[in-house]
């Protein structure tokens, strides 16, 4: 973190943009940059250097093979981040993808549902939430199954609701599912596995229960009543 902090310092002083001179090698580099900047879309962001695609090493950059394989850690990483509980993901930016750290989370949840009322109640959105709530997470095609978008053109239609869904703060990404081959072997770019933030980050009782729990271990000698007292 002590070079994170030294490269942001000489980067001000310098005038010079996000990524100059800086470049991510490994997964928990990404994890401590993002906490870093609290703010980062996965891909081109159209501010120079303002990516995670943009900041990744020479070597963990997108790659065809001549065998029409590819590679790409950037890609393959992104489940390990949200995965290690420190930050959200979802399409926040403009409608593309990226991270939120759990700092900046609950500031940006607060700016944008203001923004973004609730769907109204048997809207197409109340729909899909609804259905997501009833089954705590899905696969993008599988919520559009359930939420009978299966005609021609639908997918573009239901993904435009999902992604509206996702700048409201109302959907996020809990991880990537992948298809297997038939020697077990993970492949293509994955399926998201939607749900709601309430169930990624907890429920308001599941925070109630967190605060209560701190201030028990803080203030040792306060009643449980003085303590409820305080967050109530």
């Amino acid at each position: 973190m002590d070079s994170l902090t030294s490269y942001f310092d000489n980067m001000h002083s310098k005038g010079e943009a996000l990524g100059e001179g800086f470049a991510i090698h490994t997964c928990p580099e990404l994890i401590a940059f993002v906490q870093e900047v609290g703010f980062l879309p996965l891909l081109e962001s159209g501010v120079a250097g303002y990516s995670a695609e943009a900041l990744m090493a020479e070597e963990c950059r997108y790659t065809v093979f001549p065998d029409g394989s590819w590679e790409w850690p950037l890609w393959e990483w992104k489940g390990s981040v949200i995965r290690d509980g420190l930050c959200v993901y979802g399409k926040f930016f403009a409608g593309k993808a990226g991270f939120i750290s759990r700092e900046w989370w609950p500031d940006l949840y607060n700016w944008r549902r203001s923004q973004h009322p609730a769907p109204k109640e048997g809207s197409i959105e109340d729909v899909i939430l609804t259905t997501l709530r009833e089954n705590d997470s899905m696969i993008t095609r599988e919520l559009r199954a359930a939420c009978d978008f299966t005609g021609k053109n639908m997918r573009s239609k239901f993904d435009n609701y999902v992604t509206r869904l996702q700048m409201a703060c109302r959907i996020v990404t809990e991880d990537f599912v992948y298809p297997t081959d038939r020697h077990g072997h993970e492949y293509g770019f994955g399926w998201a596995l939607l749900t709601t933030p309430e169930r990624l980050l907890g429920t308001p009782e599941e925070s109630f229960q967190r605060m209560v729990q701190h201030l028990t271990r803080l203030l040792p000698y306060a009643t449980e009543k003085q303590v409820h007292k305080l967050l109530k």
